[in-house]
């Protein structure tokens, strides 16, 4: 019985040698190359499938995959890589095809020709570039309904901003995971695409200069520097619209414009109030002063931060080319001031100057000269770092928190301000998420084609004209930033920037980022809504008993956003 089972043990063994000597020969089939859109920006997460005769190949991915899989997503840069074992003959006389689908892009299934195969032993190599055309499908429409109806929301403050951001975002990842996960074609945008989108470097600059403004603040210095404008004006009211406007603007450029007009607003107020005139009559240029001023540096206004961290410009990029623009514009403002409240600084009541001085003196003094002068040397040396960007390579949001992370601990050891306070007061945590949640909405547009769509429409409204997209940049982001939140409107364009200096001719020089920063700055002039430093500024006022119409704004600031951008254009097109 023994030699019987072993016997058919043996006959087994027999036949499945000779199967596997019958067997037809295999080869490995190594698939690599690119997945790219319409404007060559690499397309990922793009699913990819092998078919042969039809059929869907089991395959590894990349050389040293070990798990078999039907599909795969391309990665960051678009690039995929796959390894398939497949019979020589079926390969030989067979039809092999790659398979690409991804949402918003019109599917595509491309047969890879026998000519097209690089043999190297039992190894075959091919390798293929594909270009995916755009198609607006159901994900194109829900996220482009979704960010329009956000937008709005933002816009108009129907809903605070960052909860209106945070809807838009959470519908925008609840529809690509449900009926994403029923029908590909509602695929939005994934989790980690969503969480790559968001700017960590913005988030982390705004935080570090926050940080830094909040203990600096408690130190009086603010207020000691409006008391020191009045005594250098000595009772003339124009001379001091200039240098309060000026160190405004001054102020603008190296911290958050809205944090310097909170505490200026009160200070200017009593001032006002002291020489018999409106207080608004000194407000008003200090607004248009502060969004002016914030647009000559990286770290100036949210537009700005947001264009140097998306295209790697430098701090002194900045500075350099625009700097120069803000100075005449600058100047443009203190004509203009005078020519519209000339009248007003002329009825001005000026009967004790001294004795105005010595109160302001007493009342607005420095409150701690150590943590000052300890402020002042960190941020220099923040500022240093800021500077000196195209040397270390060290990105701008280090250096604020490093700053931060310095000035926090000293006041902290020493006891000079209170931790949670300075966490829960003088951190917006609002604002950082708002950043967050509309980099999450940008980022979904963006994905599913809407943004390339504008830039294509921009391209061809320009015709490939460099001066014809300067000014239509430039205008459009000047309108619309003062009828709209500015930082989402920056958001939306930075993409379509990015494209468009690409593909036209000159724009190289960087001539078109600068168009959208002077714009979007420049523009939240225009509207007592068009920046959050107009809103903050004239609601103190309004508290105060000094209310504005927002018409009535508009006739005195509309008219010097529109010099101002007039100035920039020229300069813009003489220079560059």
């Amino acid at each position: 019985m023994k030699k019987a089972w072993l016997l058919l043990g043996i006959w087994f063994l027999i036949l499945g040698s000779i199967k596997a000597l019958a067997a037809e020969p295999s080869v490995n089939l190594h698939l690599s190359g690119r997945v790219l859109d319409t404007h060559k920006e690499p397309v990922d997460e793009a699913e990819i499938k092998i078919l042969l005769n039809g059929k869907p190949l089991t395959f590894r991915k990349g050389e040293h995959g070990h798990h078999e899989l039907e599909s795969i997503e391309t990665e960051a840069d678009g690039s995929f890589q796959i390894v398939a074992e497949v019979p020589e003959e079926a390969l030989r006389t067979g039809r092999l095809e790659i398979e690409i689908f991804k949402s918003s892009f019109k599917p595509v299934t491309l047969h890879i020709e026998s000519s097209e195969l690089a043999v190297h032993g039992r190894d075959v190599f091919v390798v293929k570039n594909v270009i995916l055309e755009r198609h607006p499908g159901p994900a194109f429409w829900i996220a482009t309904v979704v960010f329009v109806l956000a937008y709005i929301l933002i816009s108009f403050e129907l809903l605070h901003r960052t909860v209106a951001a945070m809807l838009g975002a959470a519908i925008m990842l609840t529809v690509s995971y449900t009926l994403g996960a029923w029908d590909p074609a509602f695929r939005i945008i994934s989790y980690e695409r969503a969480i790559a989108a968001i700017d960590m470097n913005v988030i982390f600059l705004l935080m570090g200069m926050m940080i830094i403004v909040g203990v600096l603040k408690r130190t009086g210095i603010f207020q000691w520097c409006a008391y020191k404008s009045y005594q250098l004006a000595r009772g003339n009211v124009f001379l001091l619209c200039v240098v309060l406007s000026a160190f405004t603007a001054v102020t603008s450029a190296f911290l958050d414009n809205v944090t310097t007009m909170l505490l200026l607003t009160p200070v200017t107020i009593e001032i006002a109030l002291s020489l018999g005139i409106s207080p608004l009559v000194l407000l008003i240029p200090e607004i248009l002063a502060s969004n002016i001023g914030g647009t000559a540096t990286l770290i100036g206004d949210p537009p700005n931060i947001m264009i140097g961290s998306y295209t790697g410009l430098t701090f002194m990029d900045f500075v350099k080319n625009l700097g120069p623009v803000v100075v005449l514009s600058m100047l443009a403002l203190f004509v203009f001031s005078k020519m519209v409240y000339g009248r007003d600084y002329a009825r001005a009541k000026v009967e004790d100057v001294e004795a105005f001085i010595a109160k302001l003196r007493e009342e607005y003094r420095i409150t701690d000269g150590t943590l000052l002068t300890v402020g002042l040397l960190i941020m220099a040396i923040v500022i240093f770092f800021f500077v000196t960007h195209g040397i270390f390579h060290m990105e701008v949001s280090v250096a604020a928190l490093f700053g931060a992370a310095l000035l926090f601990t000293y006041a902290l050891v020493t006891r000079k301000v209170d931790l949670l306070e300075v966490v829960e007061k003088d951190i917006e945590w609002t604002t950082l998420l708002f950043f967050m949640f509309l980099f999450i909405l940008v980022g979904s547009v963006e994905e599913t084609g809407l943004l390339a769509i504008v830039a294509d429409g921009v391209y061809k409204l320009s015709q490939g004209s460099l001066t014809a997209a300067i000014c239509l940049i430039l205008w459009v982001a000047a309108i619309m930033s003062a009828f709209v939140d500015n930082i989402p409107f920056t958001a939306t364009m930075l993409p379509i920037t990015a494209y468009l200096s690409r593909v036209i001719p000159g724009a190289e020089t960087n001539v078109l980022w600068w168009a959208l920063a002077l714009g979007a700055c420049f523009g939240g002039n225009g509207t007592m809504i068009g920046a959050s430093a107009n809103v903050v500024t004239l609601g103190i006022a309004e508290a105060a008993g000094h209310r504005i119409k927002f018409f009535d704004f508009m006739k005195v600031a509309f008219p010097y956003m529109v010099l101002s951008v007039a100035i920039a254009n020229v300069w813009l097109l003489i220079f560059y």
